[in-house]
């Protein structure tokens, strides 16, 4: 594997494999199962495939998280080699922001305006400047985004058809723990007492979306009612659950089975943030 530390070394490996087609991986590291499955995604559909590993400063609005989060390069390292990817890109800050460390200005329609936009200001803007940044440099013919951050992706989507990006981007399920946890770095995070806790955020969505009647209840009163079951984990405290239409990311007022729907959710537990999403229909 192919250990990319500049914009030069980058440049002489995609000269040696310009014929072939090329896979993109973007993380922040802290690779778990749910980042190798991305890798393998990529591996099954391209010739080659690189990862990048680059903790972005611009997309955390509080400096306490990203401070917290966890660096586990070598080990990063390793689960790469292990799986036969060809390359690592590992930029540092004056690659991606030779202008300085600020955000680019996106219009994403409407996208960001609610969830994890609402409470994080300045944090897709920050990933769509660095993801942007990315398809410069590596060219990917095709980029690997999960679909846990089911807001970063679509917002992905409409940049790259917005600023004609020649660029394809394959999502990837959610890849989850044995007892539904949702595959997260920030896992590693939770107290042990916090990690049980943490296990029934997908319990008590994918419950309450089993037994959903959408003829029989509203979104408000199926929001309430899974806040209210969330709330009751001794762990866990509910920023908001949201039943959004899956192309706009707006909240609906009524259930319509014929419309793509997902439920939205971020709690936090302990002093770790998390989030999950289920489709509706």
């Amino acid at each position: 594997m192919e250990h990319i530390h500049s914009i030069e070394e980058l440049a002489r490996w995609k000269s040696k494999e310009r014929k072939k087609k090329l896979g993109f991986v973007p993380t922040m590291g802290a690779l778990h199962d749910g980042h190798l499955s991305l890798v393998r995604l990529s591996q099954s559909k391209s010739d080659q495939t690189i990862v990048s590993i680059y903790v972005n400063p611009t997309q955390f609005n509080r400096t306490e998280d990203l401070a917290a989060y966890p660096n586990t390069l070598e080990a990063d390292l390793g689960a790469l080699e292990a799986l036969g990817c060809d390359a690592v890109f590992l930029p540092n800050a004056q690659m991606l922001y030779p202008d300085g460390m600020k955000s680019r200005s996106f219009n994403f329609e409407g996208l960001d305006r609610y969830m994890e936009g609402a409470g994080r200001p300045g944090h897709f803007e920050g990933m769509a400047t660095v993801v942007t940044r990315f398809f410069e440099l590596i060219e990917p013919d095709f980029a690997i985004f999960g679909e846990k951050d089911f807001q970063q992706l679509s917002i992905i989507r409409q940049v790259i058809a917005k600023e004609e990006w020649p660029v394809e981007i394959v999502p990837a399920a959610i890849s989850r723990e044995a007892d539904g946890l949702a595959m997260s770095s920030r896992n590693m995070r939770l107290l042990s007492h916090e990690r049980e806790d943490a296990a029934q955020i997908f319990a008590v969505l994918s419950s309450a979306v089993t037994k959903l009647n959408p003829r029989e209840t509203t979104p408000k009163a199926f929001e309430k009612r899974c806040a209210a079951a969330l709330n009751a984990i001794p762990s866990i405290q509910v920023e908001y659950v949201s039943c959004c239409d899956a192309a706009s990311l707006q909240q609906v007022k009524e259930f319509n089975p014929a419309r793509p729907t997902r439920v939205f959710a971020a709690v936090q537990c302990g002093k770790v943030r998390l989030i999950d999403n289920l489709p509706l229909f």
